[in-house]
């Protein structure tokens, strides 16, 4: 279940966890904390299209933000998708503020997890097809499965042991030190596709369950997603997989049933995905270059009439201080409190800045309409190829 400590591995893989560790707190403590929580909602956006992007389902943030705020697409098929992806934000929202702390690696962390996302799937994406015979199977949320199956060259764990090997994965996961934690929310990630608990949803109940891991055991704030590293190398995450489900090679290769060698193999992928991924957010979020890329664009607004004079010295000064007071926006314009109201409220309905209230601080937001602007290469531009 986990790279045993004599592995030879073992050492790159806690070395690698003590890079992961200083390089996401390093980059949290770097934001102010508005900033923080604007970006975290832009990343679970993020989170979200690549987790299904790995799956097949090809459903723009632009498109997600749109759902959320119940703008809805006509055609019926990418109307299911939206939906589907309005559901894993909204479960992953649950995660972020603290629904699976502790429970991660539990049975009934995992089933509350699958249910959570299922029960706000449109009907239409609650049956699973049979691929052998072809027949339809109806979907029940959080529940385990009762039938066999096979997932590629894989076959499952079957339907009737499944208990035993969930109270096994829960018990060598369940108690583990911070480091061992971190390496089990890549270990545990393999393990638990591997016992494939669900008859659908696996891939995405895994890659939420590693989420919450890292976010409990890493502090990340949410900041940065694996799933984006996942899908951005999609077929060596899935050769990994498969590699993993392979038995034990040799009396040197571990002491389990599967092979070690493998595991520790994918553990050093997912870790590295994990640093690459903060080293990238990092770059897009670095003060002056934001600052500039903010700036540019809001320059080119207001040229073209779009944005008033003053929205790129609001929009700095929230950059710098994270969270701005309404009566500073007025000293800001210098022009009145008519023109800052009117200027709040541009800044408000482009989306580049919320404000919980009409009394309350302004904050920067960080829509997804405006991340190929300010943030190219979260994700791909609206209408670019995947």
């Amino acid at each position: 279940m986990l790279v045993g400590e004599s592995s030879k591995r073992r050492s790159e893989l806690v070395d690698l966890v003590v890079e992961l560790v200083g390089r996401s707190a390093g980059f949290k403590r770097s934001l102010p904390p508005h900033i923080a929580s604007s970006l975290s909602n832009l990343v679970r956006s993020m989170n979200c299209y690549y987790s299904n992007l790995i799956e097949g389902h090809d459903t723009h943030p632009i498109d997600i933000e749109r759902a959320l705020k119940g703008d809805y697409s006509n055609d019926a098929r990418k109307r299911d998708l939206q939906l589907e992806a309005q559901a894993h934000i909204t479960v992953q929202e649950w995660i972020d503020q603290g629904g699976l702390r502790g429970r991660a690696f539990t049975t009934d962390g995992l089933r509350e997890t699958h249910a959570r996302f299922c029960a706000l799937l449109p009907p239409d994406m609650l049956w699973v097809e049979d691929p052998a015979s072809g027949e339809k199977l109806p979907l029940e949320p959080g529940a385990l499965r009762k039938r066999d199956v096979i997932v590629g060259q894989h076959v499952a764990v079957s339907a009737g042991a499944l208990p035993r090997f969930l109270g096994r994965f829960e018990e060598a996961y369940g108690r583990l030190g911070t480091t061992d934690s971190i390496i089990a929310a890549a270990a545990g990630h393999h393990r638990v596709l591997w016992i494939h608990p669900f008859l659908d949803g696996n891939g995405r109940v895994a890659r939420l369950m590693s989420h919450a891991a890292l976010l409990e055991k890493l502090d990340t704030g949410a900041l940065w997603s694996v799933a984006r590293g996942l899908a951005r190398n999609v077929v060596e995450y899935k050769a990994h997989l498969a590699s993993c489900d392979q038995p034990r090679r040799n009396d040197l290769d571990g002491r389990g049933t599967l092979s070690e060698e493998a595991l520790a193999d994918f553990v050093r992928f997912f870790l590295r995905i994990c640093i690459d991924q903060v080293t990238f957010m990092e770059g897009l979020i670095q003060p002056d270059q934001l600052r500039v890329r903010v700036g540019i664009w809001a320059e080119e607004e207001i040229r073209l009439g779009k944005l008033p004079a003053k929205a790129k010295d609001v929009l700095d000064a929230l950059l710098y201080r994270g969270e701005l007071p309404r009566a500073d926006i007025v000293q800001i314009v210098s022009t009145g409190d008519r023109q800052a109201r009117r200027l709040t409220a541009a800044l408000i309905d482009y989306g580049a800045v919320t404000s919980e209230s009409t009394r309350a601080p302004l904050r920067l937001a960080f829509p997804a309409t405006l991340a190929a602007r300010w943030m190219p290469g979260l994700f791909p531009d609206k209408g670019a190829d995947a």
